[in-house]
């Protein structure tokens, strides 16, 4: 059977921010009064999955926009000015837009952004976090341990002072609703540059990966991301190619656990579902669609449960006893007593942060591997898992 190379190389803390920014956003950042207009129709083709940011040159600047960054957000654009140290701006009559380029300190309120940052070998750029304990990279948690990287808290538990203290070029978020901007608002009053990153909201897993083009352009460093994404992106591909050559049938797949009663159930048209169909899988949701996960009981998804071949993503349980004692009644799924179930936590660092959910969003390639070889194990003979692993 046809083997492949094996590729070099927590939870995105989503529920950390479950209200966000809409009225903040809309009156501080979608102004551009005195500077150049992005035109939407002539945005950078170089983009080639993602769906929530453009780039585009000017003469004067790179003008880099987020499209509806945080989840129900309908026509929001929020526009930003990438534009050099040594360029004058005197004349411009607005410019909290503004971000002056190559940034020097930034503050990462996601471990997506530090796997974004430190693909470009920039991690001594990093002088804040948000959540120090979930960070895996072990240099950036050197550097905490140091001092270099400051934990600045988060929602009504952000260290303004502190912040104002770091004085960063930049801070870089993400928003998962329209409410409570309290906070982030009184660091725009202080003068804080903020930008929303909206890597979560791509539902292709090579979107969210060409999301190290906002970083390149952050760093000036255009060339360098560019070339990390062709490469992730080929990788992909040709493992994408090779299983749909070689598969011979889709295995059924389950994801998840359940919270208490409910099992929030990612749609077909999702980054999972995506995920497991370019692995020559078939989502038990695939034909779902919806822009939020969807609230199921867990009678519902237990009788779908039948038919799963694997079950994948099993939240952090590190066993199947673990599964058993969330619910005893998990142990009927079909996939409790078969052994096929696997979890994305082969990777974690001695406090408990996930690599999958940190180095995984530039490494689609790797992921989508360690899924096609649990799902065709005969395709990829002697293949050892990066990020998944056996519960036993």
């Amino acid at each position: 059977m046809i083997a492949m190379d094996r590729f070099q190389n927590r939870n995105l803390r989503f529920i950390l921010w479950m209200s966000l920014i809409a009225a903040l956003v809309s009156s501080c950042y979608n102004s551009t009064a005195g500077l150049t207009e992005s035109d939407p129709n002539n945005s950078d083709a170089a983009i080639k999955y993602a769906q929530r940011f453009t780039l585009e040159k000017t003469d004067s600047s790179a003008i880099l926009t987020v499209t509806d960054p945080w989840q129900g957000a309908k026509g929001i654009r929020q526009v930003y000015h990438l534009v050099g140290r040594d360029l004058e701006t005197t004349g411009w009559k607005d410019t909290s837009a503004i971000i002056r380029v190559p940034v020097k300190s930034v503050i990462c309120m996601s471990t997506t952004h530090v796997a974004m940052i430190a693909a470009l070998g920039r991690i001594d750029a990093i002088t804040g976090v948000s959540g120090a304990g979930f960070i895996y990279d072990p240099r950036v948690r050197e550097r905490i341990g140091r001092g270099l990287i400051r934990e600045v808290g988060y929602e009504s538990g952000l260290n303004h002072e502190l912040v104002l203290s770091i004085a960063p070029d930049i801070m870089i978020a993400y928003g998962i609703g329209s409410e409570s901007a309290g906070y982030l608002g009184k660091l725009k009053e202080l003068g804080v540059k903020v930008l929303f990153n909206a890597d979560y909201l791509e539902k292709d897993p090579l979107a969210k990966a060409e999301w190290i083009k906002v970083f390149g352009a952050l760093f000036s460093l255009e060339q360098p991301a560019d070339s990390v994404f062709d490469s992730v992106c080929e990788s992909y591909n040709q493992i994408k190619g090779f299983v749909q050559r070689h598969s011979a049938g889709k295995p059924d797949v389950l994801l998840g656990l359940p919270f208490r009663d409910t099992w929030f159930v990612s749609p077909g048209d999702s980054y999972p579902g995506r995920l497991i169909e370019d692995a020559g899988g078939k989502y038990l949701w695939y034909d779902t669609k919806s822009t939020v996960s969807m609230p199921l009981s867990l009678e519902e998804v237990f009788l779908r449960s039948l038919k799963a071949d694997y079950w994948l993503n099993t939240g952090s349980a590190a066993s199947k006893s673990e599964i058993a004692s969330l619910d005893p009644r998990l142990q009927e799924i079909p996939c409790f007593n078969t052994g096929t179930i696997y979890n994305n936590n082969m990777r974690i660092s001695p406090s408990g942060g996930n690599d999958y959910w940190e180095s995984g969003i530039i490494n689609p390639h790797i992921i989508l591997k360690d899924v096609a070889s649990i799902l065709h194990p005969e395709m990829f003979p002697g293949y050892e898992l990066f990020y998944y692993r056996k519960l036993e």
